[in-house]
């Protein structure tokens, strides 16, 4: 068996991250929702957080780009860890292929920000091996750097990796660096998807 190693992204993955719900449930205005989501997502603003630069110089970066909004933009922080629920099958999942052999690690590019306003909702990482969220080493993804970061720290082989993410393009960098790669799209697709490699690797 060459696949030692299955590497997670969280988001989207083991975590629903559910900006557009949580925005709605705050607004109800679509410009105004519209000029938010470009005040805080424009000029990879949001990137920062996951980059671990300081919480409030990102919040303040994006008032910048839309003052006159500020109080709305404000308002959207103090209850952001919403923006986040639990998956069901997450710990089973991990527990599986723990129990099949395997090393279980995440990637994630992730903030402070939104760890500290829902912990609880990252309940399965004892579960796991160890892995890396981008906000305490200051790379993200798909920088070539962090997969780099994190086969370096585990002493990982790229071609004993699997790596599932929900993002294409986060999967293409995943593959240029030597892992395999599997894009997350449903539960049931990618436990096919991973299952067959894993068939086809023995």
């Amino acid at each position: 068996m060459s696949i030692k190693n299955i590497l997670f992204d969280v988001g989207n993955v083991l975590v629903d991250f559910d900006w557009d719900g949580y925005i709605h449930k705050l607004f109800d205005d679509e410009n105004l929702i519209q000029e938010l989501n470009v005040a805080v997502w424009g000029d990879g603003r949001w990137d920062r957080f996951d980059m671990g630069d300081d919480t409030e110089a990102v919040i303040q970066s994006m008032v910048d780009a839309d003052p006159k909004h500020e109080k709305e933009i404000r308002s959207i922080f103090p209850r952001v860890g919403e923006t986040i629920r639990k998956r069901d099958y997450s710990h089973d999942w991990i527990k599986s292929l723990k129990a099949k052999g395997y090393k279980v690690y995440y990637l994630s590019n992730y903030s402070h920000l939104v760890m500290n306003a829902n912990p609880d909702a990252l309940d399965f990482v004892p579960l796991m091996d160890g892995g890396v969220f981008s906000c305490y080493i200051h790379m993200i993804k798909p920088s070539r750097e962090i997969y780099e970061y994190i086969a370096n720290k585990y002493n990982l082989v790229p071609s004993e990796c699997v790596f599932i993410d929900d993002l294409e393009r986060n999967i293409e960098a995943a593959k240029n660096f030597g892992f395999h790669g599997i894009q997350f799209i449903t539960h049931e697709q990618v436990l096919r998807d991973l299952n067959n490699l894993l068939e086809a690797d023995k």
